[in-house]
C-alpha cells in the first residue's frame, strides 16, 4: 500500500465508516466511525509519501516503531497514543491493514445498552 486511494479504500470496507475532509487543505482526509464521528485514520502526503495517522495500543506502539522505521510517532497527533505509517512501501500491507483496524477498534467506543 503506497497510495492514498488504497488507504481510502481499505478504510472503506470497516463497517459504518466514511471518508471526510474536514479542513480548508484538501491534503488531509480522514477517516470516521458514522455512530460517533471519531476519527481513526489521518491520511495525508507529506514529503513525497503518503502517511497515514493511526491510534495505537500502547502495549504495541513502541513494538511497531521498533519494527519499521517507516512507523513514526505521530505527525501533529498525540505521539502517546498515535503513530505515523510512512507508505513507503517497505511496511507490508498486512501490517499496515492491522494498524489501522486497531486504530478503528480503538476509536469505535462502547455499544450503548437497550434500555
Amino acid at each position: 500500500m503506497t497510495e492514498r486511494t488504497e488507504a481510502i479504500a481499505f478504510c472503506s470496507k470497516l463497517d459504518n465508516v466514511y471518508e471526510d475532509y474536514p479542513f480548508s487543505d484538501s491534503n488531509w482526509t480522514v477517516m470516521r466511525h458514522k455512530e460517533n464521528k471519531k476519527i481513526f485514520a489521518w491520511i495525508f502526503e507529506r514529503e513525497n509519501h503518503i502517511w497515514i495517522n493511526v491510534k495505537c495500543d500502547l502495549e504495541w506502539r513502541d513494538f511497531w516503531r521498533r519494527t519499521f522505521e517507516s512507523v513514526i510517532p505521530a505527525f501533529h497527533l498525540n505521539k502517546e497514543h498515535w503513530n505515523s505509517i510512512i507508505l513507503d512501501g517497505t511496511v507490508p500491507d498486512a501490517d499496515v491493514e492491522r494498524m489501522i483496524i486497531e486504530s478503528y477498534d480503538l476509536t469505535k467506543g462502547k455499544k450503548k445498552k437497550k434500555v
